[in-house]
């Protein structure tokens, strides 16, 4: 089974302003994975990025694989080879992921900002902007651990929990030429009978909050992109049939 981390794409950013945000989209996971791995590019090569924020969902049931993550069960690749499950490898680190019915946001910055975009920075984002919608959520307790099968299985200090115990939100890194792209995700409604097929534990309950995936996600992006007036913000709208077609064409 052949497992594609770095599918090319080519997607127009432009240059004029310093922050960029997308357009929430619904792709496979080849495309979402080179469309992150574009903007980190984009990133490092322009200078007057500062950062670029993206939230977007999953075409189909995709487990994302973590870059240092080198055993691949032989259940979930008779998984893959039934179609119950597609498989993508993460520039990023961690342990899989589940992708189904959550929100995925991914967040590039160059280095000298690290201070400002760190780990910590965006949790507190992250609780402060679920506890505005009613969820409480804290720190994992682990400093290091592992690569676990599950990336949801343990929560470390980088990882968000729910006042009920369920890890809600996980993160992970990849750093390249003195930038970062940040993974996360957040399990919203996982399937409960892939869940157990895929880890064999039972998935985190649904959300309690009575907003769609939609409606979180502006709310989000609105928490994140308040107080930085300082910086133009560029809305850039991805058009999912163009990238799909040059994709198919070209690969």
């Amino acid at each position: 089974m052949k497992i594609i981390i770095n599918k090319p794409t080519k997607l127009i950013l432009g240059i004029e302003k310093q922050a960029l945000i997308f357009s929430t989209n619904n792709l496979p996971g080849f495309d979402q994975m080179a469309l992150d791995l574009n903007s980190l590019d984009q990133t490092i090569s322009n200078p007057e990025i500062i950062f670029t924020l993206r939230f977007y969902y999953w075409t189909g049931d995709w487990l994302s694989i973590g870059y240092h993550q080198k055993e691949i069960p032989l259940h979930w690749k008779n998984l893959s080879s039934n179609g119950e499950i597609n498989i993508v490898r993460r520039p990023s680190g961690g342990g899989a992921v589940l992708h189904s019915g959550g929100i995925t946001y991914a967040l590039t910055f160059k280095k000298i900002y690290y201070k400002v975009l760190s780990y910590e920075m965006i949790n507190n984002w992250l609780i402060k902007s679920f506890r505005e919608l009613g969820l409480n959520l804290r720190y994992g307790n682990l400093r290091k651990s592992s690569i676990k099968t599950n990336c949801f299985g343990t929560s470390l200090i980088s990882d968000l929990v729910d006042q009920d115990g369920f890890k809600r939100i996980g993160s992970a890194q990849f750093r390249k030429k003195g930038a970062f792209l940040q993974h996360g995700e957040i399990q919203t409604n996982p399937p409960k009978k892939l869940w157990f097929k895929l880890f064999k534990e039972e998935a985190p309950p649904k959300l309690n909050i009575k907003l769609t995936n939609d409606e979180i996600v502006q709310h989000l992006r609105n928490s994140f992109l308040k107080n930085k007036s300082n910086i133009n913000l560029k809305n850039i709208a991805i058009d999912n049939k163009k990238i799909k077609n040059f994709n198919d064409k070209n690969y």
